[in-house]
C-alpha cells in the first residue's frame, strides 16, 4: 500500500491534482505527520513606519458626489387641493397632444367628425321635449268632438318625436365608432412612450423598484387614458353644451323663476360634487397604493415559486398577500362608503330641484299661464338636465380616479435617467481592436461602502484577460461601469482611447457582449431566447451557435426542440442549460468585446471543458478582446493576463506562471482551491484503494486515456519546481485520468513512470516501486483532469517540457520514461 500525504503547494499543475507519496526502504507505514517541504503563500502586510514600528493607515476612499436621489413615482403622497389641481391640469394639457396632434391630420379629421356628430346628437336630443309637449297639447282636446284621430291630430309630431330620438342615438353611436381609433391610438402611444422610458432608465431605478407595482401602475394608467380622452370630447363639452341649451330654453319659455332654480341647482350640484370628490381622492390614492402592494406581493411570490416550495412557506406567502389585501379592503370600503354619500347628496339636490320645478309648473297650469304640455315639457327638460348632471357627477368621479391613475404613469415619465448620452455623441470606433483602460477609477454604490479605489488597469486588445479575487472586490462592477449601467465617480474608462461617457450609448452597448452570472431568459421558446442576440438571425444561424455552445443535442432532446418554452426566467431548464443558451446568444451577437461573468459556474466539468475549448478557439480565430470573471481558477489559468483584485484595487497581475511564482494573493487562492479539490476527490475513496493498489490500466486503454493538456508545454507548473527536491534518485509516476473523473482513487488511469537519477536505463512501473534498486526516497505525483487526446510519444514530449526544471534542479539532471520508454 502507498500512503498519501496532501501538500498545500502553490506549484501545483493547472487543471490537475498533485499528490506526493513517500516510500521508505522498509516495509512499513510511514509517519504521515512528517513534512517534506512547505510552500505556503506569503501574506501581504500593511506597510509599517520604520521609526515607530506601527502600521501605517491605509488610504481612505474619498467622498464622491452621489447621484441625486429620485422621488419614488409609485409612492403615495398627500397633496394640497391647489397642488392636485395643478397636477390634474398638467395631465389634461399633456393629453391634448394626443387628442389634437400637430402633424397627424387623420386624427384631427376623426376628432372633428366626432365633435360634429356629437353636436348633431345633442341638438336632436333637445328637440324631443318640444315634440312631446306638442303631442300632449294636441291630445288635450275632445278628439271625438272634432271628428279626428290620433294620426290626424298628432301624427306628424309623433313621427318627429321618434325620428329625433332615433337620430340622436345613431349620431351618438357613430361618434363612438369614429372616436374609438383616436382613443386606442393614444393609449398605444402613451403606453409605448412610458415603456420606452422605463427601458432607458438606469439600473439603479430598476433594482430599487418591484416589478409587480410597476406593471400594475402601467395597466391602470393606460386604462385611464381612454376615459380621460372620451371625457374631454364626449362628456365635458357635450354636458356644458346641453346644460346651456336647457337653461336657455327654460329661461326663454318660462321666465326667471325657472332659470334661477336651474342655476341654483347647477351650482349646488357642481359644488357638492367637486368638494366630495376632492375629499374622496385620498381614499382612492390609498386604495391604489394598497393595490400596488398586493400586486407586488403576488408577483414576487409567483416568480419565486421554487423558493416558496423549498422552504414550505405557502402559508407565510398567503398571509403576506392577505395582509396587503386587508389594507386594500379597508381603503376600498372607505371609497365605497364615500361614494354612497356622494350619490345620496347628488340625488337629494336633484330631487329637490325637480320638486321645485314641478311645483312652479303646476301653479302655472292652475293659473292658466301654462298648458299641460308645458308641465310635461318642464318635467322632460329637468329630466334631460339630469342626464348631464349625472354625467357631471359620475364623470367627475371617474375623471378624478383616472387622473390619479395617470398621475403615477406620468410621474414615471418624469423620472430622470442618471446615465445620459452627451449631445452630439459620436459612435464608438474600435480602431485598435478594443483596448480597454481603467484610469484612476473610483466607484461606490453607497458612499459609506466604496467598491473601487483609484483603480487602474489595462485590458490589451485581442487578448484573453481574467479578473479574479474574493467576493465583493469589484469584479462584476467593472462590467457595469464599462457598459455604463453606472458612471464612474472618479477617473475614466477608455476603449481605444475613447471615453465611454463621450460615445453613443447604442454603439457602446452594441460592441459589448455579456454572459452574466444570473442568466436572464424570457418566458418564450428556446429559439427566441437564442435569437435575442441577433433579432434577424435565421434558424440555421441559431442552430449553428447552439452547436458551438454545446447545447444543440440537449435542445434536440426537449419535447418540442427549439420551440420548447423555457418558463418564467428559464425555470423549466437547468442552470447549465441556461448558461449555454446565454453563450449561444452571445455568439450570435458576435460583438468585438466579450465579457464572461462566471459564465460556466453551473456546468459540469466535462461540458465546461468542451465549451471553454470552443470559446477559446473562437477568441483565437477572431482576435476578440475577452474578459473572464471567475472564482474557479481552473477555468482561466490559460489567460494571457490575469488581474487579481482585492479591496477594490489591483493586488497583482500577470500570467498564471508569474503569479504562482510571485507567491501572493493569486497563489493563495490557487493553493486553497487545489487542496479542496484533492480532498473532495480523495477522502471518500481511501478504503477502496487499500483493497486495490493496482487499479491502473496500461497505456493502450483507448477511451480511458486522456493525455496531458498541451498547455502544459508552456511550463505553467513544474512538478518538481521546489528547490528542496534534491535527492540522489527520484522515480516519478504520471497517472492520466479520464476528463470526467471526480473520484481519483477508485478510477482507472494510464500510468507512465519517469526515473530521475544517474542511470537513465532504469524504468520502473508503479507496481515495481518497492523493488527499486535505489533504496532512497521515492516521490510520486498524479496529473488528472486532462483534456487533449494523444499517444505515448506525445506524452513524452509534454513531460520533457514539464520535468525540465525538475531534471535541471537535480544534481545529475537525467530522466527517462517507463514503462513505454524508447
Amino acid at each position: 500500500m502507498i500512503p498519501q500525504l496532501l501538500l498545500r503547494s502553490s506549484r501545483t499543475c493547472p487543471q490537475r491534482s498533485l499528490a506526493l507519496y513517500r516510500l521508505s526502504s522498509v516495509s512499513q507505514r510511514p509517519n504521515l505527520t512528517q513534512t517534506f517541504w512547505t510552500c505556503a503563500p506569503r501574506r501581504e502586510r500593511a506597510p509599517t513606519d520604520s521609526k515607530t514600528k506601527t502600521t501605517k493607515p491605509t488610504a481612505v476612499f474619498p467622498a464622491q458626489k452621489q447621484p441625486t436621489k429620485q422621488n419614488d413615482p409609485l409612492a403615495t403622497v398627500d397633496k394640497s387641493a391647489t397642488e392636485q389641481r395643478k397636477a390634474d391640469w398638467a395631465i389634461m394639457k399633456e393629453m391634448t397632444r394626443y387628442l389634437w396632434p400637430k402633424d397627424d391630420w387623420g386624427t384631427k379629421l376623426r376628432v372633428g367628425l366626432a365633435v360634429s356628430l356629437l353636436i348633431g346628437a345633442k341638438v336632436l336630443n333637445v328637440q324631443v321635449p318640444f315634440y312631446f309637449k306638442s303631442i300632449v297639447d294636441s291630445m288635450n282636446i275632445d278628439i271625438a268632438a272634432v271628428g279626428g284621430t290620433a294620426t290626424t291630430v298628432a301624427g306628424a309630431m309623433i313621427l318627429a318625436y321618434g325620428a329625433s330620438r332615433i337620430g340622436a342615438t345613431v349620431f351618438q353611436e357613430l361618434r363612438n365608432a369614429v372616436f374609438a381609433s383616436v382613443a386606442q391610438n393614444a393609449i398605444r402611444r402613451v403606453a409605448c412612450n412610458v415603456f420606452d422610458h422605463l427601458l432607458r432608465l438606469d439600473l439603479t431605478f430598476h433594482l430599487s423598484k418591484q416589478t409587480g407595482g410597476l406593471t400594475r401602475a402601467l395597466d391602470r394608467g393606460t386604462k385611464g387614458i381612454s376615459f380621460i380622452l372620451s371625457s374631454m370630447v364626449f362628456h365635458i363639452m357635450p354636458t356644458a353644451l346641453e346644460i346651456s341649451m336647457v337653461c336657455g330654453i327654460l329661461t326663454y319659455n318660462y321666465g326667471a323663476k325657472f332659470a334661477a332654480l336651474t342655476v341654483l341647482t347647477m351650482v349646488s350640484y357642481t359644488a357638492f360634487t367637486i368638494w366630495t370628490t376632492a375629499w374622496r381622492t385620498k381614499f382612492r390614492r390609498q386604495a391604489n397604493a394598497a393595490d400596488n402592494k398586493a400586486s407586488t406581493v403576488a408577483v414576487d411570490s409567483l416568480i419565486n415559486y421554487e423558493a416558496v416550495k423549498y422552504f414550505n412557506n405557502e402559508k407565510f406567502e398567503v398571509a403576506r398577500y392577505d395582509k396587503a389585501l386587508q389594507q386594500y379592503e379597508k381603503n376600498s370600503i372607505k371609497v365605497a362608503t364615500s361614494l354612497a354619500f356622494l350619490n345620496s347628496g347628488q340625488n337629494i339636490i336633484f330631487s329637490s330641484a325637480l320638486t321645485g320645478m314641478m311645483y312652479l309648473a303646476a301653479n302655472g297650469v292652475a293659473e292658466g299661464t301654462l298648458t299641460v304640455g308645458d308641465l310635461v315639457m318642464v318635467n322632460q327638460l329637468v329630466f334631460q338636465l339630469s342626464v348631464p348632471l349625472n354625467f357631471l357627477g359620475s364623470v367627475y368621479r371617474e375623471l378624478r380616479q383616472s387622473l390619479l391613475d395617470m398621475e403615477t404613469l406620468f410621474n414615471l415619465q418624469k423620472v430622470n435617467a442618471s446615465i445620459k448620452e452627451k449631445p452630439g455623441a459620436k459612435p464608438l470606433v474600435l480602431s485598435r481592436g478594443g483596448e480597454i483602460k481603467f484610469e484612476n477609477v473610483d466607484f461606490a454604490y453607497h458612499p459609506n461602502r466604496p467598491i473601487l479605489r483609484n483603480l487602474s488597469l489595462t485590458i490589451p486588445a485581442g487578448k484573453k484577460v481574467a479578473v479574479v479575487g474574493p467576493s465583493g472586490c469589484g469584479k462584476s462592477t467593472l462590467l457595469r461601469l464599462l457598459f455604463r449601467s453606472y458612471d464612474v465617480q472618479g477617473g475614466r474608462i477608455l476603449i481605444d482611447d475613447q471615453d465611454v461617457r463621450d460615445v453613443n450609448l447604442e454603439s457602446l452597448r452594441r460592441s459589448i457582449g455579456v454572459v452574466p452570472q444570473d442568466t436572464p431568459l424570457f418566458n418564450d421558446t428556446v429559439e427566441h431566447n437564442i435569437r435575442y442576440g441577433s433579432i434577424n438571425a435565421t434558424h440555421e444561424e441559431v442552430v449553428a451557435v447552439a452547436k458551438r455552445a454545446h447545447v444543440h443535442n440537449t435542445i434536440q432532446s426537449f419535447p418540442d426542440g427549439y420551440d420548447t418554452k423555457v418558463g418564467e426566467r428559464g425555470l423549466m431548464i437547468s442552470g447549465g442549460e441556461k448558461q449555454r443558451l446565454a453563450v449561444s446568444r452571445l455568439l450570435l451577437k458576435d460583438p468585438p468585446l466579450l465579457f464572461f461573468d462566471e459564465a460556466t459556474s453551473a456546468l459540469d466539468t466535462h461540458t465546461e471543458q468542451a465549451l471553454m475549448m470552443n470559446i477559446n478557439s473562437i477568441l483565437r480565430e477572431k482576435g476578440r478582446t475577452s474578459v473572464f470573471v471567475a472564482h474557479r481558477l481552473r477555468t482561466i489559468f490559460d489567460s494571457d493576463l490575469i488581474i487579481v483584485l482585492k479591496e477594490g484595487q489591483v493586488a497583482e497581475m500577470g500570467t498564471h506562471r508569474e503569479l504562482i511564482d510571485r507567491d501572493g494573493v493569486y497563489a493563495e487562492l490557487w493553493s486553497a482551491q487545489e487542496t479542496r479539490f484533492q480532498e473532495d476527490g480523495n477522502e471518500k475513496d481511501e478504503a477502496e484503494e487499500e483493497n486495490d493498489d493496482d487499479a491502473h490500466v496500461e497505456s493502450g486503454s483507448g477511451a480511458q486515456r486522456r493525455l496531458v493538456d498541451e498547455r502544459a508545454k508552456k511550463g505553467y507548473a513544474q512538478a518538481g519546481a521546489c528547490p528542496s527536491l534534491h535527492r540522489s534518485r527520484l522515480v516519478v509516476e504520471v497517472r492520466l485520468y479520464p476528463a470526467e473523473t471526480t473520484k481519483f482513487r477508485a478510477a482507472q488511469y494510464v500510468s507512465y513512470t519517469v526515473l530521475v537519477g544517474p542511470s537513465p536505463g532504469h524504468s520502473v512501473s508503479a507496481a515495481g516501486l518497492g523493488s527499486c534498486e535505489d533504496k532512497g526516497q521515492v516521490f510520486l505525483f498524479v496529473l488528472c483532469q486532462n483534456r487533449v487526446r494523444g499517444n505515448p510519444p506525445a506524452v513524452r514530449l509534454v513531460l520533457e517540457e514539464e520535468l525540465d526544471h525538475l531534471a535541471t534542479s537535480h544534481p545529475l539532471g537525467r530522466y527517462c520514461f517507463g514503462p513505454n520508454s524508447s
